[in-house]
């Protein structure tokens, strides 16, 4: 206490220091005191109301206690007195045993007596019951069966509460409503045939359909019910719970169930089509169906049923349970197609499950597939191996229908521009359009896969078609008049690839996503103009062996004399290329450069063949006249089958040699000599001694003095953009004639 009074009294010191630490503070001393003293006053009664309140409280909990414990007393006394009567009363409750079972007899005679009219009339009201069903009134009958039962129920509870183990009046009871049973399972046969034709019956009865929910309520009420006063007492009377609404629901399955399977009415052996057939009657009817239930029957069953959720699940169960065993048949890949089709895009789509009149109430994205993926991607596997399969099939047939076209004696047909064709595109083309087409409707990747397999048999069908056009040119070599339109349809072949390129090309543009060229499409590229070129060859040499003849006399003895091997060969040349023009670009390009360039290529190659050796100036003359004549020939022969192109370069070095027989100076030999390897870089060394040899006048230390000069002055072969004579070989018979002469390193 003494502590608190100091802490006290060191408090009020330092309040009081800090409120007269100024000299002009002195003057509100006795404010500060009247400031103070107002504070301890209100704190005083603060304290004492406090206090007051505390002590308030303090006396009522007293005398609440004081009441509680006056009423205890008296709840103890209570108790000592029901505890001292009941043990008085307790041989008088064993005295009213017999007023118990008065009072439970009783209760059994007064069930009894109010159900004694229905036990009395059991008889009529069944045959009554019997007769309202079979005239369909399944309410009235269903009001007198539960007429029935309920008298039954209540006999036999009542039994039950008096003696449960007295099996006797029991069955007594069960064998004399025996026939209620017989009627409760007949109607319940009436309720699952109105049930099976729900779809018929909403259409032409509606209000049958409801009686048979409205009865169906009904005993689930009373089920409830019966189930309840089991947990109570253990008693159920016989036959419950009926569970009419389970069997309802295993019913409306059944009858979806049985809807969908109706939908086959054909095999594959009766009609190619019945699985389009199948699933076009089973959109129609799942459609139909479902539209019907949203519309009328909803309108029949209590909003709890949720019925068209119902429905909609019913339908996909059964229509998902179908077509895995659809999917489990040995389906052709047609069929494969047509089933994956319908299950991956119609099912969802507008024309089934999305359509408009089912909306808002169907939700297709909710839908579980029909289909697991790994039967889906089982399918596609199985389609892609037989699609594999058939189009290697239906290939080998086209290729072969088309080599029997290569021997007929008629023409290939022209396309409209005029250039021969065959078939064979088109029809290998058509093909992979249509599977394309087909396999676009599943989804892109398969789409993707198909065309990787398209391309790829394209791939083996070439390497076959390219070996049929080598076997084609080998038989015709074997008797050139066979067959008679040989030249026709080997251009037809070289058409085919280019068409074969654009058909390509179309595809990838129409069915791929990817822009990027993949290892495949440089294989068919390749193939394609292998072909082509290969084919182009083989014309070029058809048109040589017939000009064979006319170029073994060029350069000859009688060439000098006046022969007209060179007309006959311009003439023979453009005669084919009359046909030649119905080859397509760029083919019939490369074929015009390249007849002109072995047309020259020959012509040198009879110069260096030393098939004459000029005897004088005259003959020299002469035969450098003919030689630039003819040039000109093949000059103005190939400008105008190239249609104008520059063409000088290749027969300018026919010129070009002329110029080098037709000097007449030997001196100046040297100078037309390096001329012309000037311009033509590729001439090499046995070039130079063969024309030397052909121009006849040249000595032996000429010759060597032009070889060794030229080949220390040689000029550079790296840009011949178009070389001349390197493909062109000097005989040895050439060059034996010359061993006399030392000869120097190549011109390279």
């Amino acid at each position: 206490m003494e502590e608190t009074n100091r802490e006290a009294v060191a408090t009020a010191v330092q309040r009081v220091a800090g409120m007269l630490q100024r000299s002009d503070q002195l003057d509100k001393v006795e404010q500060y005191r009247r400031r103070e003293a107002r504070k301890k006053a209100s704190v005083e009664a603060r304290l004492k109301a406090a206090i007051q309140s505390q002590l308030d409280g303090v006396r009522t909990g007293l005398t609440q206690l004081h009441n509680a414990l006056c009423d205890v007393k008296d709840i103890q006394n209570s108790l000592a007195d029901v505890s001292k009567d009941w043990r008085q009363s307790i041989n008088t409750i064993e005295n009213l045993k017999d007023v118990k079972d008065a009072v439970v007899q009783h209760s059994q005679l007064a069930s009894a007596v109010e159900n004694l009219k229905n036990i009395f009339s059991v008889p009529e009201i069944v045959r009554e019951t019997h007769d309202l069903i079979e005239q369909g009134e399944l309410l009235q009958a269903h009001r007198k069966l539960m007429d029935l039962e309920c008298s039954r129920d209540d006999l036999m509870y009542e039994q039950y509460r008096m003696d449960s183990k007295n099996v006797h009046d029991m069955n007594l009871i069960r064998g004399y409503f025996g026939q209620v049973q017989g009627l409760s399972e007949e109607l319940s046969k009436q309720l699952w045939m109105v049930l099976q034709r729900a779809m018929v019956t909403v259409r032409r009865d509606p209000t049958m359909l409801v009686s048979v929910v409205r009865i169906i309520e009904r005993e689930e009420k009373i089920d409830r019910k019966m189930l309840d006063r089991k947990k109570q007492t253990g008693f159920i009377p016989p036959g419950r719970p009926k569970c009419w609404k389970n069997r309802m629901n295993e019913v409306l399955e059944g009858t979806v169930s049985a809807r969908i399977e109706s939908t086959q009415s054909e095999t594959r052996e009766s009609d190619k089509m019945w699985l389009v057939r199948l699933l076009e009657i089973t959109r129609k009817y799942v459609l139909d169906d479902l539209t019907v239930v949203k519309n009328l029957m909803v309108q029949c069953f209590p909003p709890h049923y949720n019925t068209f959720q119902v429905f909609f699940d019913l339908y996909h169960k059964s229509v998902s349970a179908r077509v895995q065993e659809l999917a489990a048949e040995d389906l052709e890949a047609n069929e494969i197609v047509s089933l994956l089709t319908w299950v991956l895009n119609t099912y969802k789509s507008v024309d089934m499950m999305g359509h408009p009149d089912l909306q808002p109430e169907c939700d297709v994205k909710q839908l579980e597939p029909l289909l697991p993926q790994h039967v889906v991607d089982d399918l596609l596997g199985k389609y892609l191996k037989t699609f594999t399969s058939n189009i290697t099939g239906w290939l080998r047939k086209a290729l072969e229908t088309d080599k029997k076209d290569w021997q007929k004696e008629t023409e290939p047909e022209a396309d409209q521009d005029g250039y021969y064709q065959t078939t064979l595109p088109a029809i290998a083309f058509q093909m992979f359009e249509q599977n394309l087409q087909v396999a676009a409707q599943i989804n892109e990747t398969f789409k993707e896969q198909v065309l990787r397999v398209c391309l790829k048999q394209m791939n083996s069908f070439l390497v076959r078609y390219r070996e049929e056009a080598i076997n084609y040119k080998e038989e015709h070599l074997k008797d050139r008049q066979l067959p008679q339109c040989y030249v026709q349809y080997m251009i037809a072949i070289i058409n085919n690839c280019q068409t074969f390129k654009e058909s390509i090309n179309s595809l990838k543009r129409k069915y791929s996503q990817s822009t990027e060229p993949t290892q495949n499409d440089a294989a068919i590229d390749k193939l394609l103009n292998e072909v082509a070129r290969e084919g182009c060859q083989f014309l070029l040499d058809e048109v040589f062996l017939d000009l064979e003849h006319h170029l073994n006399a060029l350069l000859t003895r009688k060439w000098l004399t006046g022969s007209h091997a060179v007309d006959t060969i311009c003439v023979t040349v453009e005669d084919y290329f009359n046909d030649f023009a119905k080859i397509k670009k760029p083919y019939n390009q490369e074929m015009t450069s390249k007849a002109h360039r072995r047309v020259v290529v020959e012509y040198l190659k009879a110069i260096m063949q030393k098939r004459i050796s000029f005897k004088n100036a005259d003959e020299r003359k002469e035969g450098a006249d003919r030689m630039m004549k003819e040039a000109e020939q093949f000059k103005f022969l190939f400008r105008k089958l190239s249609a104008g192109e520059d063409t000088d370069r290749l027969c300018d070095a026919i010129a070009a040699i002329a110029e080098v027989f037709k000097l007449t100076d030997p001196a100046l030999l040297y100078l037309e000599v390096s001329t012309l390897v000037s311009k033509y870089p590729d001439i090499r060394e046995e070039h130079i001694v063969a024309l030397l040899a052909v121009r006849g006048d040249a000595s032996r230390d000429m010759r060597q003095m032009i070889i060794e000069t030229l080949n220390q002055n040689k000029p550079s072969t790296s840009s011949v953009s178009q070389p001349v004579f390197r493909d062109i070989t000097v005989p040895s018979n050439t060059m034996t004639a010359m061993t006399s002469m030392t000869v120097p390193k190549l011109l390279k």
